[in-house]
């Protein structure tokens, strides 16, 4: 028994999950679909207090939009932490979801930008117990779809994103700040706007823009055909080319090197089909990998479900609790079982129990590794949780796959690998155990104090192991049915 930690990958995939265009999609349910966690799950949510229509979602009010952006904020779910303090709603109840499964929150916020510090300091309150949380406030700044960008000056918007900067790394300094701006134009061989938005890059934590390979940005207010334009395709090549010279461009206007990711990600099935949507995605993974000089730190794919095409699934509109799975799932869950996309494990030495294991992230966790032998395609393979295991939650890894155990939970069957892995020569296979955040929640010992160790991590003891059962035969046949 040996204790590891986790290491970033060379590549970290995150996955959308929920926005103005589909629900939240429960964690449990991205994990038999795709057979592994991710780095990290994308919620969309909004922010604006002091409208008379708040705090309800703005579509639900305004029934004849034209378009999808033709509401006085935009039309993601509303944030209720804030000013109203509501933390057992969303996106709380989804934000301890994502960490109990071991996978760290990405929260999108498109946020008033006539409001002031005093507003902003509540919001850097509620997201303080999340750990290593990633936040973007305000993406697609240099754009002028979102309502933030049509209630103020460019400028503003550009100081707005500095002031929540400063806000947050004061009150909840474990939380990185993410800037979704204006990408590299090859006409200037310049930023989007990147003089107004300079210092909010040299702010931010991580650089980011989003770029799709094909959009159907008319949806869902028309169809697209040969005989409109509310979309585009792009060569993938030249996408990838673009964000690569965003990410030079940024290090030279700035004199800094931070992470550089894209925050939204995909090609639109609307416009594409869905069989070139899928080839379109693999095609630009294939790059990333081949990158001579690795420049992406992460990026984020929009999204698992969509009520469009937009989605690994899409919404069956009989009943929104399905989904109907599109090709480009198969080809992108290949692709996030590779070793490029895939974090690393380093071995810290041997391990006894019981063991304190420290979770801070997705990519910097301890955990525990056994080998397991494996002399052929088993016909059981379990875990069986004692007692004292049985209230807590766990990550558990074989091979590539993750399996998730929660509270109350005593059984785990890891069957479901060898069903697509069968076991033609004897082996050895890694499993592994991790403790993410028992409630989801880290809990600094200071609501103040930014040196608090808890603040960035959480410890859980784990005082024994499940018992594993292996066995290569059926427990009992009639007779043979197999040649």
């Amino acid at each position: 028994m040996t204790k590891i930690k986790t290491t970033p990958a060379k590549c970290s995939l995150d996955l959308g999950d929920g926005s103005e265009r589909a629900s939240y999609v429960n964690q449990d349910y991205l994990f038999r679909k795709l057979n592994k966690a991710h780095r990290g799950i994308s919620l969309m949510y909004t922010y604006y207090p002091n409208d008379k229509e708040w705090p309800n979602r703005v579509s639900t009010v305004y029934k004849d939009a034209k378009s999808a952006w033709d509401y006085p904020y935009e039309d993601y779910f509303p944030y209720r932490g804030g000013r109203e303090h509501l933390l057992d709603d969303e996106p709380f109840k989804y934000m301890k979801d994502i960490r109990m499964h071991g996978q760290d929150v990405v929260l999108s916020l498109t946020i008033d930008p006539t409001l002031k510090k005093e507003d902003i300091i509540p919001i850097a309150k509620d997201l303080r117990p999340y750990g290593r949380l990633l936040l973007r406030i305000n993406h697609e700044c240099t754009g002028n779809w979102f309502c933030y960008s049509r209630r103020a000056p460019y400028q503003q918007v550009a100081d707005f994103f500095v002031m929540c900067c400063d806000v947050f790394h004061e009150y909840a300094p474990n939380i990185k700040l993410i800037l979704c701006a204006g990408m590299y134009i090859e006409e200037t061989g310049k930023l989007e706007m990147e003089d107004i938005f300079l210092e909010a890059h040299k702010k931010a934590d991580i650089w980011s823009g989003d770029q799709y390979l094909a959009l159907h940005w008319g949806w869902p207010n028309d169809i697209a055909t040969k005989e409109n334009s509310n979309y585009e395709c792009y060569n993938v090549d030249k996408v990838y080319e673009k964000a690569r010279k965003t990410y030079l461009r940024l290090k030279e206007i700035t004199g800094q090197d931070k992470p550089m990711v894209l925050s939204e990600l995909n090609a639109d099935g609307d416009v594409t089909n869905p069989f070139e949507q899928a080839y379109m995605m693999k095609h630009f993974m294939k790059l990333v990998q081949k990158e001579k000089h690795p420049w992406l730190s992460a990026f984020t794919l929009y999204q698992f479900r969509d009520d469009g095409r937009l989605g690994l699934e899409i919404t069956d509109p009989n009943n929104k609790e399905i989904g109907i799975e599109q090709p480009i799932l198969s080809v992108y869950r290949k692709e996030l079982h590779g070793d490029y996309f895939s974090k690393g494990t380093q071995v810290l030495g041997e391990a006894t129990l019981p063991i304190d294991l420290r979770w801070g992230g997705a990519e910097d966790a301890e955990g525990i590794e056994l080998d397991v032998k494996i002399k052929k395609t088993p016909s059981f393979f379990e875990l069986y949780f004692p007692d004292e295991l049985k209230d807590m939650n766990l990550l558990i890894e074989f091979d590539s796959w993750s399996f998730y155990k929660a509270k109350g939970v005593t059984f785990v069957d890891l069957m479901p690998y060898f069903f697509e892995n069968k076991i033609k020569h004897s082996c050895v296979k890694k499993l592994k155990l991790f403790c993410p955040p028992q409630d989801g929640l880290n809990h600094p010992k200071s609501e103040t104090a930014n040196n608090d160790d808890l603040l960035y991590n959480c410890y859980t003891t784990l005082t024994a192991m499940p018992k594993i059962r292996l066995e290569y035969e059926p427990v009992k046949l009639a007779k043979k049915y197999r040649d």
